[in-house]
């Protein structure tokens, strides 16, 4: 299981792309993982023959367990020879192949069983933590949904326990044995979670079809529901006039892409509008600590990208030093491999402020709920031609065909104040509204 990310501490084996004795190539998708950050693919560290499956479908581990033998060639075995420890992006971690030189030899690795493995002592002591963020302390309270739900409903505050897993990880085993032990820890925070519920349970009628969510849908329920209950929502609707960016697509969109090969979309305008009202309105750029107000003074724009599986936000870091070309690329190149399981859990993280494009299936407006932990997020509808009423020069008014969008902005009233949104969102408009055919 590879180490998608320093914070990351387990992954689940989500699908296999390979059965026991398929061939594959170095850099061949083998398995599919779902993290809390991002659903990749894992590509095989060397050529060989898939052996052996030690993890199955579903099954969660902590980071670095094996989950797989190959047995190697000697092409793999004299030039390929994976590393032991996994690079950060998404090299498999298994050991594979002999040293230069070597026989190909079936791989000498541990099984999933023998991997290590909590013990059955209890947890030890409760310890309070110091506010730590080490790798160690990020390892030790990362512990699973299932462990996390368990604590939630027994009042357990897990960073207060040191367990049997990984750096003092809390296995289910150790908390488990921690309630039967009938010691006490101090009062877990309130916690909110996907599963939290009114009233009881529904409960399937004959016929009705029950699957378990996917980890990435349980993330999602679960940030979800976070996010209401953490930030004070209200929303904020604009209508804004595309002609002026319409005609300028249609201008000079053969042109760029001849150039650039990318296709030029309405979104790479609204992204660059969208950094600038944020260097002139930074609060909308900030985050909420305690009583703090934390103002950013980096700008990485998230892109809501829709798959088949779920939803996911990559991350177009430094969007503010960027050309209308450097977005084009970016943006396609992340929603690209967002689609394909590509990304780096790296790419999704460290955002600051959040673009969502429902418009794309025809939905006209919307009230997103903020990406935590950020102070607001910007929802596009569907552009197109509407009858608008307009003055002329003469001061006549007249009926014009328009190319229009409502845009909405779902933002944190407990630091941003309803003029400091619209007049953010009056910015916007009148970026899209008067954009410069120089920038192309």
């Amino acid at each position: 299981m590879p180490q998608m990310g320093e914070s990351i501490a387990e992954g689940t084996l989500s699908k296999w792309l390979k059965k026991v004795g398929d061939q594959v190539k170095r850099d061949e998708p083998m398995f599919e993982i779902s993290t809390d950050k991002v659903d990749a693919e894992i590509p095989a560290p060397s050529n060989g023959v898939l052996a052996e499956i030690l993890v199955t479908e579903g099954q969660t581990v902590a980071v670095q367990t094996v989950v797989a033998r190959l047995e190697t060639d000697v092409t793999a075995a004299v030039g390929a020879a994976a590393p032991t420890v996994p690079a950060p992006a998404a090299a498999a971690p298994a050991t594979v192949g002999a040293g230069a030189g070597g026989p190909p030899r079936k791989e000498s690795v541990a099984s999933a069983a023998q991997a290590p493995h909590p013990s059955a002592a209890p947890p030890t002591t409760p310890t309070h933590t110091n506010g730590d963020n080490s790798f160690e302390e990020r390892l030790r309270t990362k512990s699973s949904p299932l462990v996390r739900r368990m604590a939630a409903e027994h009042g357990v505050e897990l960073s207060a326990l040191h367990g049997s897993g990984i750096a003092g990880r809390v296995t289910k085993r150790d908390l488990v044995q921690f309630l039967e032990s009938g010691a006490q820890t101090p009062p877990a925070r309130p916690a909110v979670t996907a599963t939290t519920h009114a009233g009881p349970l529904p409960e399937p009628w004959p016929g009705d079809v029950v699957e378990p969510m996917s980890k990435m849908r349980q993330l999602i329920a679960e940030h979800m529901v976070v996010s209401r209950h953490t930030s004070a929502h209200v929303s904020s609707f604009f209508e804004v006039d595309f002609t002026r960016i319409a005609r300028i697509r249609s201008k000079y969109r053969a042109e760029f892409e001849k150039a650039t090969g990318e296709k030029l979309t309405y979104l790479p305008f609204i992204l660059r509008a969208v950094t600038d009202g944020l260097k002139a309105h930074p609060v909308l750029n900030a985050s909420v600590r305690g009583n703090e107000i934390i103002y950013r003074k980096q700008i990485n724009l998230g892109i809501a990208v829709a798959l088949d599986w779920g939803l996911i936000v990559p991350v177009i870091k430094g969007a503010d030093n960027l050309s209308l070309t450097g977005l084009t690329r970016t943006l396609n190149d992340l929603a690209g491999r967002a689609r394909t399981k590509r990304l780096d859990p790296r790419e999704v993280q460290d955002g600051t402020f959040t673009i969502t494009n429902p418009g794309v299936f025809g939905s006209l407006i919307g009230t997103p709920i903020i990406n935590q932990p950020q102070v607001a997020i910007l929802c596009i509808g569907a552009i197109e031609k509407r009858p608008k009423v307009l003055t002329g020069p003469d001061g006549d008014d007249q009926i014009a065909i328009r190319t229009c969008a409502y845009l909405s902005l779902s933002f944190d009233h407990r630091i941003v104040d309803g003029a400091d949104a619209d007049k953010f969102m009056s910015f916007i408009k009148k970026s899209l509204e008067t954009f410069p055919e120089a920038v192309l």
